[in-house]
């Protein structure tokens, strides 16, 4: 379960731009096309969290939807895998844009 290193940094991330102080919540951005388990990322949190400034910590996650640009035609196309062809007459690669993010938003101290 890599989801249980990505927490570990995020918490050891956060722990340390908080300087001691408490954190009351972290928003953090996940790509539905990342590969990440975000059921698994909530179960993890509370437990890596645990005797750190983030031990009483919400965790609020905002999957990002996937989309990708043609090549072709450079519309840009849902995705719901990482790989796709544009519904085109030129059936293009499409290029991600979107949803792969792991990205820390901000937290609340």
């Amino acid at each position: 379960m890599h989801e249980l290193s990505i927490v570990r940094n995020i918490v050891a991330l956060v722990d340390e731009r908080a300087a001691g102080r408490r954190v009351k919540r972290v928003d953090v951005e996940i790509g539905k096309l990342s590969g990440i388990d975000v059921r698994a990322v909530n179960y993890c949190f509370g437990m890596c969290a645990e005797g750190t400034s983030l031990s009483d910590a919400t965790l609020v996650i905002d999957e990002v939807e996937g989309s990708g640009r043609c090549e072709a035609c450079n519309k840009e196309v849902h995705l719901e895998r990482p790989l796709g062809v544009c519904p085109c007459e030129r059936r293009a690669r499409l290029r991600i844009e979107r949803g792969e993010e792991l990205r820390v938003r901000s937290m609340e101290v």
